[in-house]
């Protein structure tokens, strides 16, 4: 069985993080889906060309969500990368199909978890 997974990055800084974490899940069998959240992609590498390529080869996808961005960086986004555009009612769809949801490159946690939760 193949799983859809979907990668929710709000984080510039996890960007690249996030991409290879997509391409290795993408490698693995499963469906990887990233969506970027307010942030412009890193500047255009090859490293990071050939990993989207191949995030796209094996079905996967990579989302600009446009309603979170200026304009700016919705236009950087889906000009320079040529990204897919995603609203917020697309994600929602997406992570009702998927099986696992990633929020990635969440700050570290500064209150400690109740013991309920252990």
């Amino acid at each position: 069985m193949s799983y859809k997974v979907c990668f929710l990055i709000a984080n510039r800084s996890f960007i690249s993080d996030g991409m290879r974490s997509a391409l290795g899940l993408a490698v693995e069998n499963m469906y990887s889906y990233t969506y970027i959240f307010y942030q412009k992609m890193p500047g255009k590498s090859e490293y990071l060309e050939e990993n989207l390529a191949w995030i796209r080869d094996m079905e996967g996808e990579f989302y600009a969500v446009t309603e979170t961005m200026d304009e700016e960086t919705k236009n950087f986004n889906l000009q320079e990368w040529e990204l897919a555009e995603a609203t917020l009612d697309d994600v929602v769809e997406k992570i009702l199909e998927c099986d696992f949801i990633v929020g990635y490159g969440l700050p570290a946690q500064k209150v400690q978890a109740p013991p309920q939760c252990a």
